[in-house]
């Protein structure tokens, strides 16, 4: 498997429009776009940061992951997204090695990426995702 680099980080908030003024206000980054996925139950807002993103996620269901999430640990940094080279050889090796797989093969993310999640049980309770652009 070959790890290209960090991606993105997630981050899980209950208004993408509140809580980019931080973001874009304070840091000064720049809102990419948003993008709602809908058999993900989320929209999402990049800020580019260099070569990696920062990724804002807010639920378009009360009953969706990132609701769920917040619910569950409030807001805050969601996961951790590592761009590899080929996701399905990736998630083939990961898997051979006994890594536990919340993804068995890759689904369409936001943006068209080819993405796939690790279980955070075997991560040390980070969620993890691989990417494939």
């Amino acid at each position: 498997m070959k790890i290209l680099k960090i991606d993105h980080i997630g981050i899980a908030v209950s208004s993408i429009d509140e809580k980019k003024n931080f973001w874009i206000d304070a840091l000064g980054l720049q809102l990419e776009g948003k993008e709602t996925v809908e058999e993900q139950k989320v929209t999402t807002a990049f800020l580019p940061v260099g070569e990696s993103e920062v990724e804002l996620l807010e639920s378009t269901s009360k009953d969706g992951p990132i609701a769920k999430y917040i619910e569950k640990r409030g807001e805050g940094i969601q996961h951790v997204a590592f761009r590899v080279e080929n996701i399905e050889q990736a998630l083939a090796e990961l898997k051979e090695k006994g890594i536990a797989l919340i993804d068995q093969t890759p689904r369409i993310g936001a943006g068209g990426a080819k993405i796939a999640f690790l279980h955070p049980k075997a991560t040390s309770g980070v969620l993890v995702e691989l990417c494939e652009r």
